[in-house]
């Protein structure tokens, strides 16, 4: 078991764990937010919406406001939610599913993070980075068109008529009528985003066994001033020039006043005076 926590102190399965608890307090906070300006109201307007049904800031008055244009909140259908739903405006029952996909991506970044062999570790963390992309690609793709129905689903009895049918960007700016909105995350998509980018660096380090504590070692052993050796002494002998390098036989030989050529006389008969 202590072997098991140990490894979690590995950045790619650290990351993960941490992703996973971005995703849960995701849920806590708005996720996306529009921004508005309108002649009736020159200090602007605030709408966030959360991962589910829910709306918070000053939804009340710019549902008046779209009320003119015929623009309407979704129906999320099942539930209810904190706001009136207009009998005109367009289904959108996915949106009860939006805990679910931020509970999944969470759940997987734990299992695996978990995982016995780093073979199994590899494999996880590429099909989280898959699955969280298509999860989160494929819930942009479903809002912007919910955004497009609704923009195209415009109330005949509006009180405003010419309106042109228009399609409001998921991320971005628009004008409709005297109305104009800014939409951009909100604190819980900062959260989702920067959840998924530590999903993709710790795929980067699939391979790496280096953990929390050692990471700012291994970044500083990476800037260019650490590489090449240091002022430690244990530099290539061609950075240290001619005077560092160790004498030769032969400069040691005329150091003690020798010539280098100088050997000790050979004996090659037998040297012993004789044997009785």
């Amino acid at each position: 078991m202590t072997a098991s926590l140990d490894r979690l102190t590995e950045l790619r399965r650290a990351l993960p764990v941490t992703a996973a608890a971005m995703f849960v307090v995701a849920l806590l906070v708005p996720v996306w937010k529009i921004a508005f300006e309108a002649p009736q109201y020159p200090d602007g307007l605030l709408v966030e919406l959360y991962a589910y049904p829910r709306l918070g800031g000053d939804y009340a008055e710019v549902q008046a406001l779209n009320h003119y244009v015929g623009f309407y909140y979704p129906d999320p259908v099942f539930v209810d939610p904190n706001y009136a739903v207009h009998p005109d405006a367009i289904a959108a029952p996915e949106w009860i599913l939006g805990p679910v996909v931020f509970l999944a991506v969470a759940a997987a970044g734990v299992f695996v993070a978990l995982a016995p062999t780093d073979r199994k570790l590899r494999l996880g963390l590429l099909s989280q980075l898959i699955g969280a992309t298509v999860a989160f690609v494929g819930t942009f793709a479903i809002v912007q068109y919910r955004l497009y129905q609704a923009g195209h689903a415009l109330g005949e009895d509006a009180p405003v008529v010419g309106v042109a049918e228009f399609t409001p960007p998921l991320l971005g700016g628009y004008q409709i009528a005297n109305i104009s909105g800014v939409a951009w995350f909100g604190p819980g998509g900062y959260l989702a985003g920067l959840g998924f980018l530590l999903l993709l660096v710790a795929f980067l380090l699939r391979d790496s066994r280096v953990t929390i504590g050692e990471t700012a070692e291994a970044i500083r052993a990476r800037l260019p001033g650490r590489r090449g050796g240091g002022s430690d002494g244990d530099g290539d002998p061609e950075d240290l020039g001619p005077a560092a390098e160790s004498p030769g036989p032969e400069s040691a030989g005329s150091i003690a006043g020798e010539s280098p050529t100088d050997e000790p006389a050979r004996t090659t008969g037998d040297t012993r005076t004789g044997v009785n």
